[in-house]
Parts: C-alpha cells; sequence; structure tokens
C-alpha cells in the first residue's frame, strides 16, 4: 500500500486520485456515462499551457527538429489533404521557423498562441483555400475550439481523390532513401498522413520507422522489390488495424465522454498490468485520456510529445508495470508507443486473494461503498480485471454495474450482508450471456462453415434493422464473420476478449452511419444508451415492429445465363443479396420460409443451367418461383 508521499514520487497526490476516480463513475447513472464539451476541453488547454510562456517553444526543444518537421507534416497533411508535398513544406517552413523564434525569445507576442491555433492560423492563410476546399473556408470564420472542430468534420479517411503511397521503382528506392533520408522518409509520412487523417501521429512515425527498417534490410538483398512487397503487407496492415482502433477510441471518447473512457482503460490497464498498483494505473488512465483527447482533437505535436513522456515515465519504472516492456524500451523514442499498446499483457501475480471475502463475505461492504462510492468502484474495477485477462473490457464494466446496483438496493434493506451474499451468481448472469454467445456463434462458424454463418447473420440483422440497405448489411454481416474467423480458433481464454472487442468497433461504425442517417428506434437506443450494454443490446434487439415494409417487386428477382456463368462467389453474394432483400418485404418470415425460397432459387438455377435454351427457362421457372414466394409470404399480387 502506498502512502501519500510514495504516490507523490509518481508524480501524483491522493488529491489527484480522487479526482481521477470521481471521473469513472457517477452514483446512480448507467456506468461511465457522460458527454464532454469542446469549451471544457478548451478550459483545460489553457489551464495547462500556462505551464509554459511559449507552448510552441517547449513542444520544439522537447521533440527536437527531426521529429517536430516530421509532426508538423503530418498535421498539415491529414487537414490539407489536397495540398501537394511541396505546399506543404512551405507551410511546415513558417511553422517551424516560428517554433525557432520562439526559443530564441518565448516573450515574443506570437509564442503564446496556443498550438492548434497557431497550425489552424496558417491553414487559414493559404491563397485560394476556398477553390480547393469549398466550405471549408467557412470554418476560418469560426473560432477555437469550434474552429478545429469544423476542419475535423471535413477530414475524409481513405480519400478516392489520394492515390495510394507509390514506391519508387527498385533500382532507386535505396538510393534515394541513402542519399537523402529526411526528403524520402517526409513523403512516406506525407502520404500516410494524408490518406490516413485520423491515424496519431506517434503511430505514423512508427510506421516510418518500421519502412525505414524494411529499407535497411531490403537494400542488402539481391531482389530489393520482392523483400519490400513482403514486409508492406506486414506494414499495411498493421496501419489499417490501428487506424481503425483509434478510429473506435475517439468515437466513444466523443459519444459517452471522458468517464466512459477511463473506465474502459481502467479495466484494460489492470488486465495488462496486473501487478502495477491502482495509483499508478490511476495515473497512465489520467495521462492516456489527455493524449487520445489531443490526438482525436488533430493536436498532432502535443499528442505526439505528450505520449513520448509517458513511455519515457513507464520505462523508467518497468519493474512497476510490466517485464513484458523491455524490448518497447530498448527502442528509440518514436517507436516507443506502438510497441508498448502491441506489448503482451504480463502475468498475473501469483497470490492474488479472491475477491468474495472483501466484496461479498464482508459486513462492512456498505460502510465502504456509502462512504467512497467511485473510490470504491475504481478498486473493483482494477482489482477484477487483473484478476480476469480473458474476459472483455465491457464485460468487465457489465459486472461492476451489476455489482454496483445490487449494493445500491442492498444496502438500503435491514440485512444488507444477506441480500448482497448472492452478488456471485448475479454477475455470473453476464458472464455466461456473454460466454453462451461466443460459444453459439464460434460453433455455428467451426460446424457449418463462414457460407452458413454469413447467411445466419444476415437474416438476424436484417429483421432488427431492414432499413439499412442491402450492400450496407452485407458489409456488416462479413466484418462480423471477420470476426469470427479471426477470434473463434484463438485459445478459450483469448476468444472472449477478442470476439467483444472487434464486434464493438463493428457496433461503434453501425453507430456512427445512424448518427447522420438514422436507422430506427432500436438502434438509436442502444448506440447511445449505455456503452458496456452496447453489445448485449443489439444481441437482444428484436424485429422492428414499426417497419413498413416496401412493396413486393419482381425486379429483385435477377434471373438470366449470368447465373450459369457466375464464380461461386459471384452466386453467393447474389443468393445473400435476394435472401436480404426478401426479409426486407417481410422482416417476420419464418426460417422455414426463408427455406422454401431459397431452395426454389437453387433448384430453379440448376435446372435451367442444364438447358440448352437457357433463358426462356429463367424467364418461366422465375416467373413460377415469384409466386410461390409471394404464396409462401402471404403476400397479394
Amino acid at each position: 500500500m502506498q502512502t501519500d508521499s510514495e504516490f507523490n514520487k509518481s508524480g501524483a497526490s491522493l488529491e489527484e486520485l480522487h479526482r481521477v476516480t470521481a471521473a469513472l463513475f457517477i452514483k446512480g447513472q448507467h456506468l461511465c456515462m457522460c458527454r464532454s464539451s469542446a469549451r471544457s476541453w478548451n478550459l483545460q488547454r489553457v489551464a495547462r499551457d500556462k505551464e509554459h510562456k511559449s507552448e510552441i517553444a517547449h513542444r520544439y526543444n522537447d521533440l527536437k527538429e527531426e521529429t517536430f518537421k516530421a509532426v508538423a507534416m503530418i498535421t498539415f497533411s491529414q487537414y490539407l489533404q489536397r495540398c501537394s508535398y511541396d505546399g506543404l513544406s512551405k507551410l511546415v517552413k513558417d511553422v517551424v521557423d516560428l517554433a525557432q523564434k520562439c526559443v530564441a525569445n518565448e516573450d515574443a507576442p506570437e509564442c503564446a498562441k496556443p498550438l492548434p491555433s497557431i497550425f489552424l492560423d496558417e491553414i487559414c492563410q493559404v491563397e485560394k483555400l476556398r477553390d480547393s476546399y469549398g466550405a471549408m473556408a467557412d470554418c476560418c470564420s469560426k473560432t477555437d475550439p469550434e474552429r478545429n472542430e469544423c476542419f475535423l468534420s471535413f477530414k475524409v479517411p481513405q480519400p478516392d481523390f489520394v492515390q495510394p503511397y507509390q514506391r519508387p521503382a527498385s533500382d532507386v528506392i535505396c538510393k534515394e532513401y541513402q542519399d537523402n533520408r529526411v526528403s524520402f522518409l517526409g513523403h512516406f509520412v506525407y502520404s500516410i498522413g494524408r490518406r490516413n487523417p485520423f491515424l496519431y501521429a506517434p503511430t505514423i512515425l512508427s510506421l516510418a520507422a518500421d519502412y525505414e527498417h524494411a529499407l535497411q534490410t531490403c537494400c542488402k538483398e539481391s531482389d530489393v522489390g520482392a523483400c519490400l512487397d513482403e514486409k508492406a503487407i506486414v506494414i499495411k496492415e498493421k496501419a489499417m488495424k490501428v487506424s481503425m482502433m483509434q478510429q473506435y477510441s475517439c468515437g466513444i471518447l466523443k459519444t459517452f465522454g471522458e468517464r466512459t473512457f477511463q473506465a474502459n482503460k481502467l479495466a484494460r490497464l489492470s488486465q495488462k498490468y496486473p501487478k502495477a498498483p491502482l495509483p499508478e494505473i490511476l495515473k497512465l488512465i489520467h495521462e492516456t485520456k489527455d493524449i487520445y483527447k489531443e490526438c482525436c482533437e488533430g493536436d498532432m505535436i502535443e499528442c505526439m510529445d505528450d505520449m513520448a513522456e509517458l513511455m519515457t515515465y513507464m520505462c523508467s519504472k518497468q519493474e512497476v508495470f510490466s517485464s513484458k516492456i523491455k524490448h518497447c524500451c530498448e527502442k528509440p523514442v518514436v517507436e516507443r508507443s506502438q510497441c508498448v499498446i502491441e506489448a503482451d499483457f504480463d502475468d498475473k501475480p501469483e497470490d492474488l486473494p479472491s475477491l468474495v471475502e472483501k466484496y461479498i463475505q464482508d459486513k462492512e461492504v456498505c460502510k465502504r461503498f456509502e462512504a467512497g462510492h467511485d473510490e470504491f468502484l475504481s478498486e473493483f474495477v482494477y482489482e477484477y480485471s487483473r484478476r480476469h485477462p480473458e474476459f472483455s473490457t465491457q464485460l468487465i464494466l457489465r459486472v461492476t454495474k451489476g455489482y454496483e446496483t445490487l449494493l445500491e438496493k442492498c444496502c438500503k434493506t435491514d440485512n444488507p450482508a444477506e441480500c448482497y451474499g448472492n452478488a456471485q451468481e448475479e454477475l455470473n448472469k453476464h458472464i455466461k450471456e456473454t460466454q453462451d454467445v461466443v460459444k453459439t456463434n464460434c460453433e455455428l462458424l467451426t460446424t457449418h462453415g463462414e457460407h452458413d454463418f454469413l447467411k445466419a447473420l444476415l437474416i438476424r440483422y436484417t429483421k432488427k434493422m431492414p432499413q439499412v440497405s442491402t450492400d450496407t448489411l452485407l458489409e456488416i454481416g462479413q466484418k462480423m464473420t471477420n470476426v469470427g474467423n479471426k477470434c473463434c480458433q484463438l485459445p478459450e481464454d483469448r476468444r472472449l476478449p477478442c470476439s467483444e472487442g472487434y464486434l464493438s468497433v463493428v457496433i461503434q461504425e453501425m453507430c456512427r452511419r445512424q448518427e447522420t442517417t438514422p436507422i430506427n428506434d432500436n438502434v438509436s437506443h442502444c448506440c447511445s444508451d449505455s456503452y458496456a450494454y452496447r453489445r448485449p443490446c443489439f444481441t437482444a434487439m428484436e424485429v422492428d415492429t414499426k417497419y413498413v415494409p416496401p412493396a413486393f417487386d419482381p425486379e429483385m428477382f435477377s434471373f438470366d445465363e449470368k447465373l450459369c456463368t457466375a464464380s461461386p462467389a459471384e452466386r453467393d453474394l447474389g443468393h445473400m443479396k435476394l435472401l436480404v432483400n426478401l426479409i426486407k418485404r417481410k422482416p417476420q418470415m419464418t426460417e422455414e420460409q426463408i427455406k422454401t425460397i431459397a431452395d426454389g432459387f437453387t433448384a430453379m438455377v440448376d435446372k435451367c443451367c442444364k438447358q440448352s435454351d437457357i433463358e426462356t427457362c429463367f424467364g418461366e421457372e422465375g416467373a413460377n418461383l415469384i409466386v410461390q414466394s409471394r404464396a409462401t409470404l402471404g403476400i397479394g399480387a
């Protein structure tokens, strides 16, 4: 147990500990749910910036010229995605010149500006900004932080107007790298930044380091191109995965606010660093929350510098946090953060006592719960998480919410201890529900294969949200199938966190679309009500009873000889689209009705593809299938 003075050595205080834990829970509300405002964010920034006369001078001194320039290029490339490298280089030079001026004289008037304002002022001075970016130029008339939020809304992920990174030819790439390393890597980060406008600067610099290591290895090989092709696949997959997870984190922070974000991180970091004391975990959460806010708001200079400082702190206390980050701490600063994020969970301490005695059998539980509600629940999340790396963070938050609800009820009774004595059974219901969902879906996938698994998902989700376009439902179904393929082959103790973790990302993407194109009331409720209960909410969602189906359209049945020449994959796709379109006409249709129509379709294709006059056969048999389908569904002509 750390004393207050010992905790001060780690750069925090008990006052800060209480401030952080208080931010994690609100008594009487859904666990960890609030909205953060741009205004409060701006006030926090102003308070922090007062620590230094000139924030830009401070960050330039920390990062040094090469890294500062690289991150400035990333920042501009993510805001001004249509601009050329040379055009952005001029803006980078302006900012670097100002940084160097402020290092020499921090009292200069322009040196007191917040960093985001410096970058946005530079963007707003670009000639003919409206000609290239249209309505985005109107953002310049707003004041910060609304100006920044406006610019962020115009960022386009994976834009069509930006070509993928064009690697120089194999016979010149090594010479270009060796002759002008800084410019070569500058073009690389520029290309990655403009194609991935929400990817954090520390990650982009980590990818650039991976690319540089690949060049250093491959330029010694006889076949440079083949060597780089192999390594490029790994780098691209890493970039896509990390970008997806970072957009997810920013979405959770934006939708549910700091409390949810911090509670989720508390569970995750306690799982990952189970030997670290709670005050150290809370310090990480506090710092991580601020860093993610900077990264999500596009403030890449501060994001990069603060992440580097946090990594330096963690590496100075490896024995406190984890034995698994040693190799990360031996890397250069720009490579550390991604390495630490990807590092394995540390081994659980072997002597952790059962939580039953402290949180269920102890007759003084209510006294501790009521004396310090927030601290009590934060400690519960920490203790529970470090014992259960095999659970998802969402499940841990559901267990915590269940425990909180039970105590709120029991502590008002005459015999609280007797009331919460069955807590373990109550909390196990949350665990069993999640385990059953994973088990059922993995068994379906492994027993019946990918085709039937995707088909089952499409049936399930078309009934839940028939308003969604057929192509989008197919996309969602395929993403969920990919989750199954990835997670169901893992060992038992890793299946659940993998499955619910990645499903949460798919659901977040669905919910992001729901914000701009509302689907239905059920989806809206599941998306906004509770982060921890999102996945169970979607799982339990019933058929949308308010949905009014479109009229039966024979045109959705497209029967021609292409069905006979199509590849198996194309035929499956056509089959799936027909299935979705049928369910959209009658979401209440039964499995038997679906099977009848699907079997009729398959029989027709098999029959007609064997005929000499395929078109005539499809015309006759297709008309019969439409009549049969109407009759099966009870839909009149």
